[in-house]
């Protein structure tokens, strides 16, 4: 009985596998076929000598990045001070990082357009805007990896350790409290990075120029280069789960005292 569970596992996993891989496979040989009768990486020349992709998603990286910086100093915080003063709140707050998957990226983007697109709140405009939308849908994913981080140490013997010795709520959450999550600050980061660079609501309606409308309007006109951006953007995802597995071996080990 073992022996047939083992090889319906077997089974089981490379269904999976072939069904996450082929159509990969499919799309990489498809975006080689540029050229007429001759596999070639033309399609990846073309859009990477294209100024409009180069400027869509050099402005998808920096919504990124911007992205990750505000999530990480509003989340770190939040989720330190939850669960070291109020941890009776946190169930409310897991409900609140949910809501991005409860609320479809349409109605949200329409609510942002309508409330702030007259006075005294008029930044429809603004950048900020567009990162303030990001910041809310990568809420989930930001949130909940720097409270798993937090839950592998001991919080509150760490913060009245540093209180002991004289150190200030600065110190002990960017000194202390900041390096021992940082694996989990690390995953929460790159999955906030995927959210942004594939996408395409917030940024088409709020009008900013960005990687996943260039994608969108790439297809509509072409039929190589857009394949070849996909497999450019997969890579780029897989690029970051690496550099998460190569930041996080041995780091679960052990905890640390501190911000060494």
């Amino acid at each position: 009985m073992r022996r047939g569970n083992r090889i319906w596992s077997w089974i089981v996993m490379i269904i999976g596998i072939l069904y996450f891989f082929l159509p990969l496979l499919a799309t990489f040989i498809f975006s080689l076929k540029a050229k007429l009768g001759v596999l070639s990486f033309q399609a990846y020349a073309n859009v990477f000598h294209d100024p409009a992709f180069v400027y869509n998603f050099s402005y998808s990286v920096l919504w990124a990045i911007s992205t990750i910086v505000v999530g990480i100093l509003l989340f770190v915080p939040t989720a330190y001070l939850i669960r070291l003063r109020v941890p009776k709140l946190r169930s409310a707050v897991e409900f609140i990082t949910l809501l991005p998957f409860v609320i479809p990226a349409i109605v949200f983007v329409f609510g942002l357009v309508r409330t702030f697109s007259h006075p005294p709140l008029l930044i429809v405009n603004s950048p900020a805007l567009l990162i303030a939308g990001y910041t809310v849908l990568s809420m989930p994913y930001m949130y909940r990896s720097i409270d798993t981080g937090l839950r592998s140490i001991d919080v509150r013997t760490l913060t009245e350790a540093a209180q002991s010795l004289g150190a200030g709520w600065g110190s002990i959450l960017f000194d202390i409290i900041l390096p021992n999550i940082r694996v989990a600050i690390l995953s929460g980061a790159f999955l906030s990075f995927a959210i942004v660079i594939g996408e395409y609501i917030l940024a088409q309606y709020l009008a900013k120029p960005a990687f996943a409308p260039y994608m969108a309007y790439q297809i509509q006109q072409k039929a190589y280069e857009p394949a070849a951006m996909a497999i450019i953007s997969f890579a780029l995802t897989w690029a970051a789960m690496g550099i998460i597995a190569l930041v996080g071996r041995g780091n679960g080990q052990a905890q640390v005292g501190g911000g060494h």
